[in-house]
């Protein structure tokens, strides 16, 4: 996968900008993540991709080599979308703006419960498969270890971690106001994922009652059922376990409901019009908001919880300041280091004419100077290197200091006077200073220090 003159886009939808009836739609269950990652890869254009999909928003995110590569066009075709229906809810984020967003989202910046530390994982997660895939090199690599390290950053030098709700935690927070009081409250559990584990937690520290458990793998549940005190459902018996339940939380990857309006009125009549209510934390949802017309029945799902979430955002706005404050500090770093890279072709050319000239200087002197001892090779070598060094010292760091600032007609002049690589030439020839960790820390340092190694006087003789 080539990184010359690449676009950085972040292209996508959530729960801000698009409901949950069409969110569902373009969903990625685990399954399928790797194979949707390795066909967005192949859209003409994308050079590197990963695709970040949960319960509120689907990003794709790619290194693409021409402005024409169409990620929008991706979606309406894989998941077979009307673009006119889909279009008014997308995003579409480049260069530095994708890097802002990217950095957000994994600082749980931008996530419906801010501070939640569930979204760092999702997208930990995502980078894994895109790496299992195949498609992810270097430019990708350094942007997603930047942007784990300034979500550490955050957490670490900010508050916005301490104390921090999630998804669940919003779901059983609504729980309890609409009963009051969870103590005694028979809780079912549908699916035995993070989600459900999360919630299961709460409900013990609010006091539930019974807590049942379901999930299509049964060991799973078992383990859930065992760590909270709770119990087993076997999988047959889902619909009539959940007659049983005051609340029903549902977290499963279905990609249909698994709770029909049919189902509904069956509970009812089992439990004598007695209330029920479930929250529904899955996308795509696991309830039919057709059961929530019926009396009796309350159906909350995930665009629900944003108004719990939005009261929680108000009172950690102060905390959420100061992470938006480090995140455009680090964002700026990335970005200085980009353009420090961005230069490294032309600092390697210029080392390697200083190179040249001094051994061509040596070779023209060589006779004159005679037989030379070992040691007076090695002074000779060390005086010469150590005088190209310092006069190299002054053009490298106007280099640097251009490229830092973003100054591209300063960095193309001072290119032209030393005949160095100007604009599109370093973009070509960008593949040899690619931005993997291994190249970027090493370049600069070189640029810094000695020069290129090449032949010396002494492997000539």
């Amino acid at each position: 996968m080539s990184q010359a003159s690449t676009t950085l886009v972040m292209t996508g939808i959530n729960y801000k900008t698009a409901p949950i009836e069409l969110r569902e739609r373009i969903a990625i269950s685990p399954a399928d993540l790797a194979e949707t990652t390795r066909a967005l890869a192949a859209t003409p254009g994308v050079t590197e991709c990963m695709i970040v999909s949960t319960c509120n928003r689907v990003e794709l995110l790619a290194a693409v080599d021409s402005p024409d590569t169409d990620l929008t066009g991706f979606l309406y075709q894989h998941f077979g979308l009307d673009p006119e229906l889909l279009a008014p809810h997308i995003y579409e984020e480049r260069d530095r703006d994708a890097v802002r967003h990217l950095f957000r989202v994994a600082a749980s910046l931008d996530s419906m419960v801010v501070g939640e530390p569930q979204i760092l994982g999702q997208v930990k997660e995502a980078f894994a498969v895109a790496r299992a895939s195949g498609t992810v090199a270097g430019q990708l690599e350094h942007l997603l270890q930047s942007a784990f390290a300034a979500a550490k950053k955050v957490r670490t030098e900010t508050e916005i971690g301490s104390n921090a709700g999630s998804i669940p935690s919003v779901a059983v927070d609504l729980a309890r106001k609409i009963f009051g009081s969870l103590q005694g409250r028979t809780v079912f559990l549908v699916g035995a994922g993070k989600m459900s584990e999360l919630a299961a937690r709460h409900l013990v520290q609010q006091g539930a009652g019974t807590i049942l458990v379901w999930n299509r793998t049964q060991e799973r549940a078992r383990h859930m059922a065992e760590e909270f005190g709770g119990r087993v459902v076997p999988f047959e018996q889902l619909h009539e376990a959940a007659s049983e339940a005051d609340i029903v939380i549902s977290s499963t990857g279905a990609p249909h409901p698994i709770f029909s309006r049919e189902n509904g009125q069956a509970f009812l009549h089992r439990r004598r019009n007695r209330p029920m209510f479930f929250i529904d934390i899955a996308v795509p949802r696991d309830v039919d908001p057709e059961m929530g017309k019926l009396e009796g029945i309350f159906v909350y799902d995930i665009d629900d919880l944003q108004q719990v979430a939005a009261a929680h955002m108000e009172e950690r706005s102060r905390e959420a300041s100061d992470a938006e404050t480090l995140i455009a500090s680090e964002v700026e770093r990335f970005q200085q280091h980009q353009r420090t890279v961005n230069v490294a072709p032309a600092i390697v050319a210029l080392q390697r004419q200083a190179e040249e000239i001094r051994q061509a200087e040596l070779h023209r002197v060589h006779a004159r100077l005679g037989s030379l001892s070992a040691e007076q090779l090695a002074a000779v070598e060390a005086l010469t290197r150590g005088l190209v060094n310092k006069f190299l010292h002054p053009p490298m760091q106007a280099l640097k200091q251009a490229a830092r600032l973003d100054d591209s007609v300063r960095l193309d002049a001072l290119c032209e006077t030393w005949s160095l690589p100007t604009g599109a030439e370093r973009e070509s020839d960008q593949e040899s200073a690619a931005y993997g960790p291994s190249q970027t820390n090493s370049m600069p340092e070189k640029a810094e220090g000695a020069t290129v190694s090449e032949p010396t006087m002494e492997s000539r003789r």
